[in-house]
């Protein structure tokens, strides 16, 4: 059983930057999926980043070279950093793990939410114009 606990959100100003923490504890299987999910009000839960146990990364359009996924696995903390950031950055967002057994098919990107049980418990990012 693996627990993720997030941090770092708050609020920013347009152009600026955050960074997300998701500290990981327990079983934590050496071959993974970390995604970053977010949730705007009124919308569903969409992927904006992902990191593989490799250290591959994957990215929605929208966040693209705005926003870089990493990881300390000495940690066990992933981390998500965010620049020039966006009013319609504004969400909740949500870190989300997977572990991938040998010869488990990757979810294809973007994951879907339902792709993963392992959530963090959200961290609110609030930008303002």
């Amino acid at each position: 059983q693996v627990q993720l606990v997030e941090s770092g959100g708050g609020p920013a100003q347009t152009g600026g930057s955050l960074t997300l923490s998701c500290a990981a504890s327990g079983d934590i299987y050496p071959v993974y999926l970390m995604a970053w999910f977010r949730q705007a009000t009124g919308k569903d839960r969409e992927a904006v980043a992902s990191i593989r146990h490799t250290g591959l990364t994957n990215y929605a359009d929208s966040v693209m070279g705005r926003f870089t996924a990493s990881q300390d696995r000495a940690k066990n903390t992933f981390y998500l950093r965010m620049n020039s950031l966006k009013p319609e950055d504004t969400a909740t967002y949500y870190c989300a793990f997977k572990a991938i057994p040998e010869d488990y098919p990757w979810p294809r990107w973007p994951p879907r939410p339902l792709d993963f049980r392992t959530w963090g418990q959200g961290t609110q990012v609030t930008v303002s114009s």
